[in-house]
């Protein structure tokens, strides 16, 4: 079928016209109409009201550690998910399942319930924090208590990227490697690096997008301090029980633009991986 001059591929099934009808009345409904509504609020302000509210010491002071420690955050995922991701799929073990469905539990697990969880472990007398503060490390209330619950509820999406690449990586072809001359590390940089770099590109990413807009999990470990401990999530909704729905629109605005630009970078990233892995 053809509607001006494009080709449309369609199914078995008829229904082409009712069921896009259908699609983009869902998205405009769900998506798009509140966005929009977004947008229009913030430009009740003038443009230099508008810098004003966004560019503010408060609000790029929540801006640097929000998306400062997401990029950390990610940066561990990345690290120890490809690890978990290796684990998982390189050898079996008794508990193996297990673990393998523990990867899942920031998914299914309630932000609140994973906050206070963290508070609580963290705290000065907590099970780990007991241990921590007379060390001189205080996790809960301070920014390092937002990086452990970013890291948290980010660790998923880069096993889940990594894994199926890593099943699909035949065993064989590392230890040809080994048999040619190479050492692990070369091994691992030469050839398994290579393969898993498109897919943990985009778990990292997804992984800095998803702690971007957390915020259920933080606002109980973080301590919510202005200028100190304070996410941009949490300073919008600040800002709106202060009734400053201007000022809120305007940095959610901001928000929004970066999932944009997030969001983006993820499709280029997937499509990326699937012309590097011919799929």
């Amino acid at each position: 079928m053809r509607l001006k001059g494009f080709k449309i591929e369609g199914g078995v099934l008829p229904g082409f016209g009712p069921t896009l009808g259908y699609t983009v009345f869902y998205l405009s409904l769900i998506v798009l109409i509140p966005l929009s509504a977004l947008v229009f609020k913030a430009t009740s302000l003038s443009w230099h009201e508008f810098l004003a509210e966004v560019t503010s010491a408060r609000v790029m002071a929540s801006y640097r550690l929000t998306f400062g420690t997401a990029f950390l955050a990610a940066l561990v995922n990345a690290v120890f998910g490809v690890m978990v991701a290796w684990v998982l799929v390189r050898y079996r073990f008794p508990g193996r399942k297990v673990i393998d469905a523990m990867v899942d539990l920031p998914f299914a697990l309630p932000t609140a319930v994973a906050g206070i969880t963290l508070a609580t472990v963290y705290s000065g007398n907590g099970w780990i924090g007991r241990y921590l503060e007379p060390l001189g490390v205080k996790v809960a209330y301070t920014p390092l208590g937002i990086l452990v619950a970013m890291t948290f509820i980010g660790l998923p999406f880069v096993v889940r990227t990594v894994q199926p690449v890593l099943e699909e990586l035949e065993a064989e072809v590392e230890e040809a490697a080994v048999c040619l001359g190479a050492n692990r590390l070369q091994a691992f940089r030469l050839v398994l690096f290579p393969t898993i770099l498109p897919a943990l590109l985009t778990g990292f990413a997804l992984a800095f997008a998803r702690a971007v807009g957390e915020y259920g999990s933080i606002i109980f470990i973080a301590g919510n301090m202005p200028m100190v401990s304070e996410i941009t999530p949490l300073l919008i909704i600040t800002k709106l029980e202060q009734y400053d729905y201007s000022g809120a629109t305007a940095v959610a605005s901001v928000m929004l633009g970066a999932s944009f630009i997030m969001l983006f970078t993820i499709n280029l990233l997937q499509w990326w991986s699937r012309r590097y892995t011919g799929k």
